[in-house]
């Protein structure tokens, strides 16, 4: 693990100034557990383990409030029915909570509605049960790159399916493109360069408060004037691994409280609808701005060394 006096320092150089007097909340999200990682880090328990027993040693001290989703088919086929039920009782013995993802992180775009759905319920073959030994249900869930539907056919379809299983949409008004920084965190951590890791984690934590600079007022415009609750998306890496205290820091340093998932979406912007039928996957700020036929206010884009980095384009050390 970082030195956490360096991830605290690395923090404390992009905040934007004080808090502002106001009760801002944020429930974060992690997708894709139980890991990003290679496969044979995957197809190994002891690696999962470590990965995993390292990833929550990390969110311990933090209180985040965390809620995770699963990629069951993720795990090798060979260790999932050993290895999945620890994994995830581990993220539940340590209070979070967990929503289906999907088994495969399966595409719309290139699959019907009949098979997305069918890997819907692949998805929660293990989850469920989990759940429901501890008096809880299966609740949550996240499309695979926030694809919604590309067509009105298939959005209905889709939509439809997923509220006749009993699921609850969780939505997104802060994506960071933390999965892009976290491909280009991997090469650099494969090729042993720890300049270029460093560098790449601090330019996240930066990235994320540029996001939050437009992400604030943009979601207080569709709403009255007042901030909603915010939904964080990020993902299970070693990006996070080492660097997401420094965003719980910066988060904190910007007056945030940390809730868990439930509370946030019960903040009435939740239940507007969105009109969204296109083949991107995009937050739910910019679904309502379509809604009510306002313009976007874009996120700032991702360095693009850091895009260079994560697609191979940069040789690294």
């Amino acid at each position: 693990m970082r030195n956490p006096f360096l991830i605290v320092a690395a923090a404390l150089t992009v905040l934007t100034g004080p808090a502002m007097a106001q009760d801002r909340r944020v429930a974060v999200t992690f997708d894709d557990l139980p890991f990003q990682a290679t496969d044979q880090a995957l197809c190994d328990p002891a690696q999962v383990r470590a990965l995993t027993n390292a990833f929550l040693d990390m969110l311990a001290p933090l209180n985040s409030r965390a809620t995770a989703f699963v990629n069951e088919g993720r795990m090798c086929d060979d260790i999932r029915a050993e290895v999945m039920p620890d994994i995830l009782n581990a993220w539940l013995d340590d209070g979070y909570g967990l929503g289906n993802h999907t088994f495969s992180h399966i595409n719309i775009h290139n699959a019907t509605p009949e098979a997305y759905l069918a890997d819907v319920d692949r998805g929660d073959d293990i989850t469920r049960p989990l759940l429901q030994a501890r008096g809880r249900d299966l609740v949550w869930f996240r499309h695979p790159y926030l694809f919604t539907g590309e067509t009105p056919e298939k959005r209905a379809a889709l939509d439809a399916g997923i509220a006749a299983r009993g699921y609850r949409v969780a939505t997104v008004t802060i994506d960071n493109e933390d999965w892009r920084f976290g491909q280009a965190y991997r090469r650099a951590a494969a090729a042993g360069d720890r300049v270029l890791m460093e560098r790449i984690g601090a330019a996240y934590v930066a990235h994320m408060a540029a996001v939050l600079d437009v992400v604030e007022p943009y979601s207080a415009d569709l709403n009255g004037g007042v901030e909603p609750a915010q939904v964080l998306l990020l993902h299970a890496n070693s990006l996070n691994q080492d660097w997401y205290a420094a965003i719980h820091t910066l988060f904190l340093r910007r007056g945030y409280r940390f809730v868990m998932l439930d509370e946030a979406m019960a903040d009435p912007i939740y239940g507007r609808p969105d009109a969204w039928v296109r083949a991107h996957g995009v937050s739910w700020l910019h679904r309502w701005a379509l809604t009510d036929g306002v313009p976007f206010q874009p996120e700032p884009d991702t360095p693009q060394w850091v895009v260079d980095v994560a697609e191979g384009r940069v040789a690294t050390d």
